[in-house]
């Protein structure tokens, strides 16, 4: 082994070494001073997108400035010219001052007055740069010098592509730091995550439920009032198993219309039907190896619930079209504020796979029993809406409270965070306007309407009243029916009860029916009015 061949080795031990180019030209460039007439060594890089080159790094000095022309552009002509020469991947020796018509002379920056030996640095994607070997003034670059320059192309090479590599990645980092920001920003958050408000106080069973059901891959049922915060509870499932870091995916069953349910969850190939042009991973594939949380379960169809439980018994799917099956491995947490008891007595809902979700059910329960966390969770969502909205924040005060907790809450945590949206909007930073936010309600019971006309005089309580309160069903047809009122007796649509009220339509139908309201019955009155 020559003495340069070890020099070599060197080279490439601290290309490869280094995560910062400019740390490994800086020690390559003291190794080679004992062996090449050089007094720096410059990267630099081609950029065709901007159709310039950049200086990237110099040395021997790690931390001295680069030379004073950083950056300068190419015509198109020049960078056709360099691409041709950089496919030769030679050695070239730039004497100065360069030529005016030299192809090569927006290599040299600006300010280097030596003759300059130039090599092609060319990753396995195209990608460019270029190697500038300065020499000390007055000195000239001998053949020997051109060969062992020539040796240096490959471990540059590797390392600026190990650069640039970083480079994107910070720069995809900081872009998706900025996405992530923008988001807790709309969301009113300050993290992700989901806030479980009232774990260690109404919620506290639960909890318990969720830390003993995690440990397992049991199939859960999550029952509760629409607005609970199931999902939330859901969420916490897969958080606190050994899946937490796969995939989690919500579907909403009921807002995928029933002849796209297999392909949404199943998946399809190609051809399969009219305008299934490409092969469609169902939901189950996505989340292979996570937890899949299939909510408002209570609205699949028949067939598709047989094609549950088969995946539920097997572990296998089809996709739609398909003839092969797919092994999946997935964990099910299932949701529904609808008694599936009662449709499974009236033949909607299948009894074979209630036995396959209802393995571990937990109930979640509303937020008018769940008084003692009203406080925090209004606190929370004021908050977040002063974040979201780009309000100074406000907390609501002891009368505040005392009325939140005088309300039925038919909408439960959903319902809270719009009132305290609309409160926080109302007050325009300036306070938090809970009174007029409850009292354009609809629906909103007789009884806070009077301790609303109060206002000042709203005796703070420790809990929700035990009497006085219209029944929950009563509450919730009020609501439901000032909302057809208001939309002329229309369900579905921008301009629909659905829309008005923040609920799936089909889950408005389902409670209507419960309730015994009849939508038509408004569309004509209102007709007959007119």
């Amino acid at each position: 082994m020559t003495p340069f061949d070890s020099v070599l080795l060197g080279v490439w031990r601290e290309a490869c070494r280094h995560i910062e180019l400019h740390e490994s030209t800086a020690t390559i460039a003291r190794m080679l001073i004992r062996h090449l007439p050089i007094q720096r060594i410059i990267v630099r890089e081609i950029d065709t997108g901007r159709s310039c080159v950049e200086t990237v790094a110099a040395g021997p000095h790690a931390r001295s400035a680069t030379p004073s022309d950083g950056r300068a552009a190419l015509a198109p002509g020049e960078m056709r010219k360099l691409l041709v020469w950089s496919q030769r991947q030679e050695l070239t020796a730039v004497a100065w001052p360069p030529s005016g018509v030299d192809p090569l002379r927006k290599l040299v920056p600006s300010g280097v007055e030596a003759e300059i030996l130039a090599g092609p640095l060319v990753s396995q994607e195209g990608r460019i740069g270029v190697l500038l070997l300065q020499a000390p003034p007055s000195v000239r670059f001998e053949p020997r010098h051109r060969l062992m320059g020539r040796a240096l192309l490959e471990p540059f090479s590797v390392a600026l592509e190990n650069d640039r590599r970083l480079r994107e990645l910070r720069a995809l980092r900081e872009a998706a730091e900025a996405d992530k920001q923008s988001l807790l920003s709309r969301l009113g958050r300050k993290e992700l995550a989901d806030t479980l408000i009232g774990a260690d106080a109404g919620l506290q069973p639960v909890m318990e439920r969720v830390k003993l059901v995690s440990r397992s891959d049991l199939p859960v049922l999550i029952l509760g009032e629409t607005g609970t915060g199931k999902e939330v509870i859901a969420r916490a499932i897969h958080t606190q198993s050994a899946r937490a870091a796969a995939p989690f995916i919500r579907v909403n069953c009921g807002a995928i219309p029933s002849e796209l349910i297999d392909s949404q969850l199943f998946g399809h190939e190609r051809g399969s039907f009219t305008g299934a042009t490409d092969q469609h991973k169902g939901w189950f594939e996505r989340a292979d190896g996570g937890t899949l949380f299939l909510d408002e379960i209570g609205e699949l169809s028949h067939a598709a619930q047989i094609r549950l439980l088969r995946i539920l018994q097997d572990g296998y799917l089809e996709r739609v079209g398909a003839r092969a099956q797919i092994r999946v491995d997935v964990r099910i947490v299932v949701a529904t504020h609808q008694d599936l008891t009662l449709m499974i007595r009236e033949g909607r809902f299948r009894e074979d796979l209630w036995y396959r979700i209802a393995v571990f059910p937990i109930l979640l329960p509303p937020l008018r029993e769940r008084g003692q966390d009203i406080p925090a969770l209004a606190r929370h969502f004021a908050e977040r809406a002063a974040i979201r909205f780009g309000l100074a924040p406000r907390m609501p005060a002891p009368d505040d409270i005392a009325a939140l907790l005088a309300y039925p809450w038919p909408g439960n945590v959903r319902e809270l965070q719009t009132v305290i949206d609309r409160a926080a909007i109302l007050g325009e930073g300036q306070s938090l306007k809970v009174e007029t936010a409850l009292g354009v309600s609809p629906g909103v019971s007789p009884i806070v309407v009077g301790l609303l006309s109060a206002a000042g005089r709203v005796a703070p309580v420790e809990g929700l009243p035990s009497s006085g309160l219209a029944p929950l069903d009563t509450a919730m047809r009020q609501h439901i029916e000032a909302a057809l009122i208001k939309t002329r007796g229309r369900i579905e649509g921008p301009f629909g009860a659905a829309t008005a009220l923040q609920i799936n339509p089909h889950t408005l139908r389902a409670r209507m029916r419960k309730l015994g309201i009849d939508w038509r019955a408004y569309r004509t009155a209102i007709g007959q009015m007119g």
